[in-house]
């Protein structure tokens, strides 16, 4: 097996579901309504911790989807979840 089969191809891009656009929308209606700096870094720290929990939860999964699969494909993986 090449190490090209290990890597899934993303054929079509990643699309929000219409509850994420959703709250993709209310989240920056609530940024362009609020004049507040500490209300703002409020909001901005929400959503730092968010997106760090969605990389931590998608590296979990990587991780759980190459169990026993290849050390070449697991490095892959952790050179990944460096880079992001």
């Amino acid at each position: 097996m090449t190490p090209d089969a290990w890597v899934l191809p993303m054929t079509e891009p990643l699309a929000l579901s219409l509850g994420q656009q959703f709250e993709l929308e209310r989240m920056s209606r609530a940024i362009d309504e609020t004049g507040d700096l500490t209300a703002l870094r409020g909001i901005a720290k929400q959503l730092l911790q968010a997106w760090q929990s969605q990389k931590a939860a998608t590296q979990w999964v990587m991780r759980q989807q190459l169990g026993a699969q290849s050390p070449l494909a697991q490095n892959l993986a952790g050179q990944w979840s460096e880079d992001s």
